[in-house]
């Protein structure tokens, strides 16, 4: 962890050499995700309601979901450029440094700028709590914050897997997006609004349902708030992380050097 927070200081200090820049960029960031949000709006404005959610309880996902993808690009971004630094033969650097590969590939790019993102989300998470009519208990937090840590999990675990797949292809592949925008896209609504097959690969595949429909439906009161299991669902998406990191363990065990 010390080596960590050593990388993440350097990098601080680093991007704050060009303030101007770096401002410029958390705005460029801000607005980049808002016209989601325009869209949502309208959406809601035309219909009503999407399937009996209504507008200011589906913010609550929208957010949560925003929130974990900001801070998942933020420190997960090592691994989501991860083909350069195979292809420029900066992993070889890596390996021979008798510390953590992880730690040295999540240390090596850290996005401050994703910060914009991560506002924005921040007060529509806050306008969604206070307008969601929802009454709020000690489990319902909790479950909304583990909804935010399980979000994080499963993007981190899919950059995960997007860096060990470039141990295989050099480059990075381009489908990854499918589900990490694409799931980031997806889990700002019910999941339940989409065909039967959609909901089916983002519970068992990619378990987006476990930290955005399930604990939704506990949070919003569809469901009993003695039903435990709903409320620590998120839990699940920490499970994510375990084959991810196999992955990049069988990727860096067939690691060979790009002669750069």
């Amino acid at each position: 962890m010390r080596l960590y927070l050593k990388y993440f200081s350097i990098q601080l200090r680093s991007i704050m050499e060009y303030k101007v820049s770096f401002l410029f960029t958390v705005i460029g960031q801000f607005f980049t995700t808002i016209f989601s949000f325009i869209a949502m709006y309208f959406l809601f404005d035309r219909f009503g309601n999407i399937n009996g959610y209504g507008f200011n309880e589906v913010l609550l996902l929208f957010s949560t979901i925003l929130i974990s993808f900001s801070l998942g690009e933020c420190f997960g971004r090592g691994f989501d450029r991860f083909s350069s630094i195979i292809s420029n033969g900066e992993f070889d650097r890596i390996m021979l440094r008798p510390r953590s590969l992880v730690i040295q590939v999540l240390g090596s790019k850290i996005e401050f700028s994703r910060i914009g993102r991560l506002i924005q989300a921040t007060v529509i998470f806050i306008y969604g709590i206070i307008t969601s009519n929802v009454q709020w208990t000690i489990g319902k937090v909790i479950t909304l914050i583990l909804m935010v840590v399980g979000g994080v999990c499963i993007f981190s675990g899919l950059f995960i897997i997007y860096a060990g797949i470039c141990f295989f292809t050099i480059e990075g592949l381009e489908i990854m997006n499918i589900f990490t925008d694409g799931g980031k896209e997806i889990a700002q609504y019910p999941l339940n609004i989409y065909e039967k097959w959609v909901m089916k690969f983002f519970t068992f595949v990619i378990p987006f349902a476990f930290v955005n429909y399930y604990p939704f439906l506990y949070i919003i009161g569809r469901v009993s708030e003695k039903n435990i299991l709903y409320m620590l669902s998120p839990l699940v998406a920490v499970l994510f992380l375990i084959p991810a990191y196999i992955f990049w363990n069988i990727g860096v065990a067939h690691y060979k050097s790009t002669g750069s």
